[in-house]
């Protein structure tokens, strides 16, 4: 279906009581047709974050608009209905990484249900694959130096400080390869002191998956917000903001005029981070130098997915077994020193689909990479892992997606990391201008559950009440 409008479209959603997922229907305005003239906060970006500000002014009765560049609302959540009717396909983020308080509550008042996601985790290395196989020569003389450390410095500094020579070579390899692969962040910038807080804190055993997909959790928001009188518009890039204390103007890329009193920024820190100069960057007049400055002071992380469906889940089947020398057919995770060095299934469910992983360093120097170069990677990492002939699983192969969010123009990235200079920047973003530019995202949480779904949601919910406070 075709659909002409000028300024975007407005979202409204339907329930196919046939469909296990819910149907986004969009309605085509015309431009002359938007009166917004009464709004009292505008929210750039649909993704968790601004879906939360926006539900939680809108319910608490402001009159909230959110703009949304996309054809669709979640930002870096995007399910996908699977064609076999498996579980569907999470194209973004997939897991809940913790008992995290804020995402469980939502999905429980919007009746979602989620399912324990452990899993068995395996490691594929020098032509042998090993369960469970967690242990690293050193690591604990790694976290006892690391626990000792009194000045922040990157990783990487810490290990060729701490760790150099010959003997703690396969330690290096194995810190930065977590730290750019679970991460997605650069061991040169990544901040020591925010990965001890991390590690500290960790707990693989509660992980979960959202049973039908992140996607009904962020169409959850939508419908809170619009049932509250609340719009989201579709297709709407902005691409200027101009302000004064109270008053803002945004202009879209195809130039249609949105006002408000206030304005929530809650687009991906990758898309806030284009220079100024650039044809594709957001302008600000007046500009937020200070804010600029502490934006460009974060990380920012790089990833490729790689969701691949085959006609049998071939890591199960004898071949594999009599390799392994045990049956893999409830592995969860895989890992190995392969071009797409991560893998995983979905059990504890039971499908056809192997999604592929890699982050850090090495996805963004895939980002201009075409999928199709990426999907052959992919393929050739598992003929290796599995030894099997390439050909033949490129023939077993049904339907595949590739992710690269590094690419895309309206995310740049992956998800955020702490950089030395974290803690000020983030300290300043905090902060709104003169009460009336707010920001929100992900990379503003300061807690230990950092790049999740749960960090956007909690900065949303932040801003809206930092609003709602003056």
């Amino acid at each position: 279906m075709d659909f002409v409008g000028e300024c975007g479209y407005r979202f409204r959603r339907k329930f196919d009581k046939q469909m296990p997922l819910c149907i986004i229907t969009i309605i085509t305005l015309a431009y002359h047709n938007i009166t917004m003239e009464d709004t009292d906060i505008l929210i750039i970006g649909a993704g968790a974050a601004g879906l939360m500000a926006a539900r939680t002014l809108a319910k608490a009765g402001k009159k909230v608009a959110v703009l949304e560049a996309r054809d669709r609302v979640g930002g870096r959540i995007h399910t996908l209905e699977n064609a076999s009717g498996q579980q569907p396909l999470e194209l973004g983020a997939e897991f809940i990484h913790g008992d995290l308080p804020l995402t469980k509550s939502l999905l429980d008042e919007a009746g979602i249900a989620y399912n324990h996601a452990g899993a068995s985790m395996w490691r594929y290395e020098d032509g042998e694959f090993k369960e469970n196989e967690t242990f690293v020569e050193h690591w604990d003389d790694f976290l006892d130096e690391l626990d000792d450390l009194e000045q922040d410095m990157s990783i990487n500094c810490f290990l060729l400080r701490e760790f150099k020579g010959e003997k703690y070579r396969r330690l290096r390899e194995s810190v930065r390869q977590y730290v750019s692969g679970y991460d997605n962040a650069d061991p040169k910038k990544a901040s020591a002191f925010s990965l001890r807080r991390e590690w500290q804190s960790e707990d693989m055993g509660a992980q979960y998956r959202v049973a039908g997909g992140y996607g009904k959790l962020t169409g959850f928001l939508a419908d809170e917000i619009t049932a509250a009188g609340g719009h989201i518009y579709l297709n709407s890039a902005v691409k200027k903001i101009f302000w004064q204390q109270k008053q803002v103007k945004v202009i879209t890329s195809v130039g249609c005029t949105h006002t408000a009193k206030q304005l929530i920024v809650a687009l991906p820190l990758g898309v806030l981070q284009v220079n100024a100069g650039d044809s594709e960057a957001i302008s600000f007049n007046p500009e937020i130098p200070d804010h600029a400055k502490a934006i460009n002071a974060l990380g920012f992380g790089a990833v490729i997915k790689i969701l691949l469906e085959f006609d049998e889940a071939f890591w199960g089947d004898k071949q594999t077994e009599k390799l392994a020398g045990k049956s893999l057919s409830n592995m969860g995770y895989l890992f190995s020193t392969e071009e797409i060095p991560t893998w995983w299934t979905q059990v504890p469910q039971h499908t056809n689909i192997l999604t592929g992983w890699i982050g850090g360093p090495e996805a963004a120097e895939k980002a201009n990479t075409p999928d199709t170069e990426i999907l052959n990677q992919g393929l050739q990492s598992l003929a290796v892992i599995f030894n099997r002939d390439e050909q033949q699983l490129k023939q077993k192969l049904l339907n595949w997606h590739v992710v690269n969010w590094t690419a895309d123009e309206f995310t740049r990235g992956s998800y955020a990391y702490d950089t030395v200079e974290a803690d000020q920047a983030r300290s300043v973003l905090s902060e709104p201008v003169e009460n009336t530019i707010f920001l929100a995202g992900e990379y503003l949480y300061n807690g230990t559950a950092m790049g999740t779904v749960e960090a956007a949601l909690d900065s949303g919910l932040r801003a809206a009440e930092r609003i709602m406070s003056l």
